[in-house]
């Protein structure tokens, strides 16, 4: 770019020189218009010989010295001169265009972790994150990147995972946590347990994602790749063409005239605003789009984003936690206090996820002195002593067996019933907790046009339709096996419209199926399986399903913006090509049709970046 730059600006004043000297000596004129020219378009003119000799002919370098030197051989210096100088001005533009988005995406590259503090024995040894096996132990001091996904076994302290998911604020980690590579440590001494290897780490497959994303083009992008290829060379037959039989069969033509005609025909028609401002704009999108921890695998995926009209969620790790916790506490007869007490207590000996919720929610140390008599009974519950009472915790099916009248009705979620002493004493509800922005996600999908959102789950189908209802979800079909989401997404795919797409967000493995078979399958990538992360094409790295209508924003105005250099390239060009061949229009306005266009048309594209407000 700065030798680019240094051209421009010599040339420049070479050229304002020659355009002031008014010499009647035509051989120092033609000189200087030759060494500016020389000076600035030399590189172009090198360029176009290799390619030609390669076999690639038509393409702008092409376009551009032959339009040029046409225009020196008919004395037409300012106007061959100038030619080439604002297209390297274009150039200049495209390249800081070019240069500040992969600036952007570059960014990320920067979470890549240097070296891993492996500990072995008392030794503290530096190595390569490559080097680091599962299993290692690894430490993190203050200010360092987090080399591997692992678990914390000591220490706590605050992380940055901006890097990763875009939020400013930092997450506490202690002992039992997981922790992502490519955050950063803030200000505690953290030792971890490796869980990964650095091949299949976060900060790995976040890098491979981005680096890919541009390979997988867009429609837009594959339409110009085609209108470039079959456009040029029917754009240099008709200057040929323009330039010899105007001449030949009108009364009086002038060879000179048609010939100047042509060549600004040729420097109108090349191609440049849409080869460049299609892709930067979805490049930027991209860019963009991972400033908000979403990470999109290709340009085509970002354009079917802005397709989608229906979007079907899976409930647990995506709209939900994942984590059962205690919801509600009904008791009968005594305190919510005692209630949760005795049966915390009771299910004290079990490792089933409801006795930790249970234990998790009285949050105190238990006591096994004041425990004896403790009988599980498989799919039932557990009986116990707590402080000389019989504690009875269980389904609805023990408080049957023990001929306990209990509370029946209809209740969202699972139910630990409780009997002290044979006495119906209350019941607790464990239930997955909702995500705090899943609700703000539904509305804020409605609002940007999707028409139907819908919930496939596994779950009983009272807990899913109380999720669908709070959520303001359209359709929900409950106690699915894997096999029949699949099922019911082609059942959806059939109900959508020709050009709309059908876009599926999940998180678990089980989800991956539907996720590859969905036009558009998003992963919430911070807890998700590895397997659903890998068969997505958008990945949501904080796990806040409001980020999708984040990204159908970002989408949105990227095809708008990626459209808008489409009319507007096309439209001008065509207009200064009619114009120039009538000859109504001198080679000026073919250098505005040209390098003015691919101007206006890369700063639309720089729009794509800003995704601030979005």
């Amino acid at each position: 770019m700065k030798k680019r730059l240094w051209r421009i600006i010599i040339g420049t004043m070479l050229f304002v020189a020659a355009l002031a000297i008014n010499t009647d000596i035509q051989l120092l004129n033609m000189a200087l218009y030759l060494i500016t020219y020389i000076i600035v378009g030399g590189d172009v003119v090198v360029r176009a010989f290799k390619n030609i000799i390669r076999g690639k002919v038509f393409d702008e370098n092409f376009l551009m010295t032959v339009a040029t030197i046409g225009a020196m051989l008919i004395s037409e210096y300012p106007e061959g001169v100038a030619v080439m100088l604002f297209y390297q001005v274009g150039e200049l533009f495209q390249s800081y265009a070019v240069d500040k988005s992969r600036k952007s995406i570059a960014s990320l590259m920067d979470i890549r972790p240097d070296y891993a503090n492996v500990k072995r024995g008392e030794e503290i040894v530096t190595v390569d994150p490559d080097e680091v096996k599962i299993g290692d132990i690894i430490v993190i001091k203050a200010g360092e990147k987090i080399p591997l996904d692992g678990k914390v076994i000591e220490g706590s302290s605050m992380i940055d995972t901006s890097a990763l998911t875009g939020e400013s604020v930092p997450r506490e980690v202690e002992p039992g946590n997981d922790i992502l590579s490519g955050c950063i440590n803030i200000n505690g001494l953290l030792t971890a347990e490796v869980t990964k290897e650095f091949e299949e780490s976060t900060v790995n497959k976040i890098l491979d994602l981005v680096e890919n994303a541009s390979s997988k083009k867009s429609q837009s992008e594959q339409f110009i790749t085609r209108f470039a290829k079959y456009y040029t060379p029917v754009v240099v037959i008709i200057a040929v063409l323009l330039a010899i039989i105007p001449p030949l069969v009108i009364k009086d033509a002038d060879f000179n005239d048609w010939i100047y005609r042509a060549l600004s025909f040729l420097v109108v028609s090349c191609p440049c605003a849409l080869v460049i401002s299609i892709p930067l704009s979805f490049f930027g999108g991209i860019g963009g789009a991972s400033k908000k921890g979403v990470l999109v695998k290709g340009s085509n995926h970002l354009e079917e984003l802005a397709k989608t009209e229906i979007i079907v969620f899976d409930k647990t790790g995506t709209l939900t936690k994942g984590v059962f916790n205690v919801q509600e506490i009904h008791p009968e007869g005594i305190s919510k206090e005692e209630l949760l007490e005795l049966t915390a207590y009771a299910e004290s000996f079990s490792n089933h996820p409801i006795s930790n919720s249970l234990k998790q929610a009285f949050g105190k140390e238990i006591d096994n002195g004041r425990i004896t008599d403790v009988k599980e009974i498989s799919g039932h519950g557990v009986i116990a002593v707590v402080d000389g009472k019989q504690v009875m915790a269980g389904n609805s099916k023990l408080m049957k067996e023990m001929n306990i009248a209990y509370h029946g009705g209809a209740i969202a979620g699972t139910v630990v019933h409780v009997a002290i002493d044979k006495v119906y004493a209350g019941y607790i509800v464990i239930a997955d907790e909702i995500k705090e922005d899943s609700a703000q996600a539904i509305r804020e999908l409605k609002s940007a046009n999707i028409k139907q959102t819908v919930m496939l789950t596994g779950d009983m189908k009272n807990v899913a339709d109380m999720v669908a209802k709070e959520l303001g979800i359209d359709q929900v079909y409950s106690e699915l096996l894997p096999a029949d989401k699949v099922e019911k997404l082609e059942e959806l795919l059939a109900g959508k419209s020709e050009k709309g797409k059908l876009a599926f967000v999940g998180d678990g493995i089980n989800d991956a199926p539907v996720l590859a078979r969905a036009d558009l399958g998003i992963a919430m990538g911070g807890l998700g399986s590895d397997a659903a992360i890998e068969a997505a094409d958008i990945v949501i790295m904080t796990d806040e399903p409001s980020k999708i209508a984040t990204a159908i924003r970002i989408s949105k105005k990227t095809l708008g913006i990626a459209n808008q250099n489409i009319i507007l390239a096309i439209g001008i060009k065509i207009l200064v090509l009619i114009l120039s061949a009538l000859g109504i229009v001198t080679m000026w306005a073919a250098i505005f049709g040209d390098v003015g266009v691919t101007i206006i048309a890369v700063l639309n594209s720089f729009r794509a970046l800003n995704v601030k407000n979005l």
